[in-house]
């Protein structure tokens, strides 16, 4: 008599690309850097805080996915705007899953439903809604936006309500997003969590700690670049100048302060997050530049990465 053993059919390794869309400052940046378990994704209270796709990196047993954090989608007034609703199209033509987010504080609107609309074009990735920030909504208002959201689209693979900062239902969402990737190998090696590069790394940390209580019309006009970053020789310290470039003089004079006071204070919180990146103590030169309007100079957009 032939012996008949249980033998349990090994889960398949998946592996994929998901990016996370949704009106500006749905919290999108915020749960990519929870699922990756680090700081890769600056957040702010500012609308377009993230300009780039940078991409995040979670290891799982049973696969692996790669976040792309994209900025939020809206109506462009300037060149950089147009490029970065560009970038977002571009980025979803390329992903295996879409999640579409809505923050469960917020009813649902005109903004909401054109982007769940939008992702018609883009037929090859399954689509999961996702109703962030319950920490901080009443459990009716999680109720009837999980209700609004439902109702956009028929082609939900799944819709979960979740909080990034008190990470509910974060692993439900993992394995979802998980389960809908092809099956494949890793993309990148188990200690990687992004590929940006360092020096951009420290660009938006310079840049998160400069948006920090700037007016409204300030935060658009802000970019670093990082100019140079070198060790010195027989010590521990790391020097790292960078440029805050703005596009006028009115605006230089904000970011720098009274007598400087206000780029200490940048300077201050950043060097922080920089020393920690690097792993050394960190001297951080800062100087503001003016680029007049160089959101709407292609010349300026290309010399500052865009």
């Amino acid at each position: 008599m032939s012996d008949e053993r249980d033998t349990e059919t090994p889960t398949p390794h998946r592996s994929g690309f998901v990016t996370f869309v949704g009106r500006p400052n749905v919290g999108k940046s915020t749960l990519t850097n929870a699922l990756v378990g680090e700081k890769i994704a600056i957040t702010s209270e500012k609308p377009q805080t993230t300009r780039r796709a940078i991409r995040g990196i979670v290891n799982r047993p049973d696969g692996q996915l790669v976040i792309v954090d994209t900025p939020g989608i809206h109506r462009p007034r300037t060149l950089l705007g147009e490029r970065l609703n560009d970038l977002v199209g571009q980025v979803l033509g390329d992903v295996d899953v879409i999640g579409f987010c809505v923050p469960a504080t917020e009813k649902v609107g005109p903004g909401d439903k054109r982007i769940a609309a939008s992702l018609d074009g883009y037929p090859r990735a399954k689509k999961i809604a996702i109703v962030t920030k319950v920490d901080i909504a009443e459990r009716d208002e999680i109720t009837e936006r999980l209700m609004e959201v439902d109702s956009l689209r028929e082609d939900w693979a799944a819709v979960i309500p979740l909080s990034a900062l008190t990470r509910v239902q974060l692993d439900v969402l993992a394995d979802e997003v998980l389960s809908l990737m092809p099956e494949g190998p890793s993309l990148y090696g188990d200690d990687i969590v992004t590929d940006e590069s360092t020096e951009d790394r420290i660009a938006e940390m310079i840049r998160e700690a400069a948006l920090e209580g700037v007016r409204d019309e300030l935060p658009h006009s802000i970019a670093v670049v990082v100019d140079d970053i070198s060790p010195r020789e027989d010590s521990d310290l790391t020097d790292v100048h960078a440029s805050i470039v703005v596009e006028r003089d009115s605006q230089k004079a904000i970011i720098i302060g009274r007598k400087g006071a206000r780029l200490r204070e940048v300077g201050a919180t950043a060097r922080a997050g920089i020393e920690e990146l690097l792993g050394t103590r960190v001297f951080l030169g800062l100087h503001v530049k003016v680029a007049k309007e160089w959101q709407r100079d292609p010349k300026q957009l290309g010399r500052l990465g865009f």
